[in-house]
């Protein structure tokens, strides 16, 4: 499942980025949604990115810490991963939905689901941070919340930050009722961290 929708977001991407009419179409947009009915745009804009930056880094992290997820998590894994695509869309379809300029695209809340599913089952591997700094994954998933809280709370980045935590709590959460002895591995990283 995981090469099929690392396929499919990239051919959709490069096709849509080439064609602005079918970007809009794709995209979240809560007005849209909330109006007309186009429910279809909660999942199409998960297989669509803006340019080639941020198709890369959400494809990056996706395969990288989607095989071992994937692998652990079987036949849950499309599960985990549309789930936190359709939970990341909540917080623009609640506070947008009037607002008929707001739109957002992206895997990032899935991708983001994927990368605290990965922190869950394995709180102590080491994870470079800018690819340059180690640290312990539990760390880096804390890091991770409050540097996307901090960054909501200031806004104006043009990024849904929100929609990045909506997706890494859905991945935590789900993961953990998966995995209930996973809180206990959890727990015991935060404490070795100190």
């Amino acid at each position: 499942m995981l090469l099929l929708i690392l396929a499919v977001t990239v051919g959709a991407s490069l096709f849509a980025m080439k064609k602005p009419q079918i970007l809009d179409k794709l995209m979240l947009v809560p007005y849209n949604v909330n109006h007309f009915k186009e429910y279809y745009r909660i999942v199409s804009h998960g297989f669509i990115h803006a340019d080639g930056t941020h198709l890369f880094f959400n494809m990056f992290v996706l395969w990288e810490f989607g095989k071992t997820v994937e692998a652990e998590m079987g036949a849950s894994f499309p599960v985990l991963y549309f789930g936190a695509l359709l939970t990341a869309a909540i917080p623009a379809l609640t506070k947008h939905k009037d607002n008929v300029n707001y739109r957002s695209l992206g895997a990032s809340g899935a991708v983001s689901a994927v990368l605290m599913a990965f922190i869950v089952a394995h709180p102590t591997h080491t994870l470079l941070l800018f690819f340059i700094i180690p640290m312990p994954a539990i760390f880096a998933g804390v890091l991770f919340f409050l540097y996307e809280r901090h960054m909501q709370k200031n806004g104006g980045t043009g990024i849904a930050h929100d929609a990045h935590i909506y997706g890494a709590l859905f991945g935590l959460l789900f993961s953990v009722v998966k995995d209930p002895s996973s809180i206990g591995r959890m727990l015991s990283a935060i404490i070795q961290l100190f």
